[in-house]
């Protein structure tokens, strides 16, 4: 096998492979590529995903039930601590207008999946958990179903689990052009040419020009986030919150911007600022606390927001993955991905997440 990618999204890919007996190697660009896995989040996140499309919150959701037993997996196997926490996740609220607009969102969630807990909660209900939320929070919606790790940390792990079970990782090697044979698939490297009988494309935003070489389509986009860490604080937040959140080594990260700039990965003061002002906003007290630490990533993003995960009908034996929520998905694509990628049958909730779904639309919009 060949993983075009070592980002998050690759690593799981190429470490579920590994677990299932297949030899691989991974072609990782080198650091001028665009690297989501080291700018994202780090959230396990369910709530409110799939609005428009519930397959994805129940994709989401069979990873985070098996986010454990990776956590355990990588650190019996690396002796990395991933930091995997879920006590459930808080979306702060601060108006009567936002209030019902989630409550609207998760009931209607709720309705077309059954079970799919969820609360809405009073500022003083919010403040029972979490004392130091600010007079301006009216409420929040929570899950129990949320939780956060450091991604650093899990790509670190997936590194070394996977080189440990044997695969080869190729750094600094950018895939150019993908040739199609009859025992298959040549890949063209910028370094060198690698040849195996299987090629998986997770290489984020450079799918979109890999992808048709091998009778795929993955029209992905970038879109900007930006994110804020603070210097180490006395521990405050014990639950991840969409906008801001405590790690576990005691910094404190701000963000969830959303931007459609191209490829400019540039931080901004102007969205900066309101990143600060929305994390002051919902903790006060965390007015005075200094910044160390901000960059900008680009998520890779489909027309309308959701995974693409396709096999080639043209050259069977190449496959696309292609996500924004890496680290929420890591599990699935380590524990039930790369099963279907060597042959078992394809997990029930992704035919919805084939690329043909854009062959003929008229307008896509991005879903959050």
């Amino acid at each position: 096998m060949i993983v075009v990618g070592g980002g998050l999204v690759g690593s799981a890919v190429a470490y579920g492979l590994a677990r299932e007996g297949a030899r691989v190697t991974v072609l990782d660009e080198d650091d001028g590529g665009f690297r989501a896995s080291r700018g994202n989040f780090g959230l396990v996140w369910i709530q409110g995903k799939g609005y428009g499309l519930s397959p994805y919150a129940s994709w989401s959701r069979s990873s985070a039930t098996r986010w454990p037993a990776l956590a355990q997996a990588l650190l019996n196997e690396t002796g990395v601590d991933v930091a995997l926490r879920q006590p459930g996740g808080f979306q702060f609220l601060f108006n009567d207008a936002e209030f019902a607009e989630r409550e609207q969102r998760l009931a209607t969630l709720k309705a077309e999946l059954g079970d799919y807990p969820f609360q809405m909660m009073s500022a003083a209900e919010v403040r029972e958990r979490i004392p130091q939320i600010g007079p301006d929070v009216i409420g929040a919606s929570y899950t129990p179903m949320d939780g956060h790790v450091n991604p650093l940390k899990l790509l670190r792990a997936l590194h070394v689990a996977m080189q440990a079970r044997g695969v080869q990782l190729v750094s600094a090697e950018r895939a150019l052009r993908i040739v199609p044979e009859a025992n298959g698939f040549t890949v063209h490297g910028k370094r060198g040419t690698y040849r195996a009988g299987r090629v998986v494309l997770a290489a984020g935003l450079g799918n979109r020009a890999l992808a048709p070489f091998v009778g795929l389509n993955a029209p992905v986009a970038p879109n900007r986030g930006q994110v804020l860490v603070s210097e180490r604080v006395a521990p405050f937040l014990s639950y991840p919150t969409l906008n801001v959140r405590q790690t576990d080594e005691g910094s404190v990260q701000f963000g969830d911007s959303m931007e459609e700039v191209g490829f400019d990965d540039l931080t901004t003061t102007p969205v900066l600022a309101d990143i600060a002002r929305r994390g002051v906003r919902a903790f006060p007290m965390l007015r005075h606390v200094r910044l160390v630490r901000m960059w900008a990533a680009l998520r890779v993003y489909s027309p309308d927001g959701f995974p693409i995960y396709d096999a080639s009908e043209a050259h069977p034996g190449a496959f696309v993955v292609t996500c924004h929520s890496g680290v929420t998905l890591a599990a699935a694509h380590v524990l039930r991905v790369s099963p279907w990628i060597l042959g078992a049958p394809m997990p029930d909730e992704l035919p919805v997440f084939s690329a043909r779904r854009f062959e003929n639309a008229q307008e896509l919009t991005t879903a959050h």
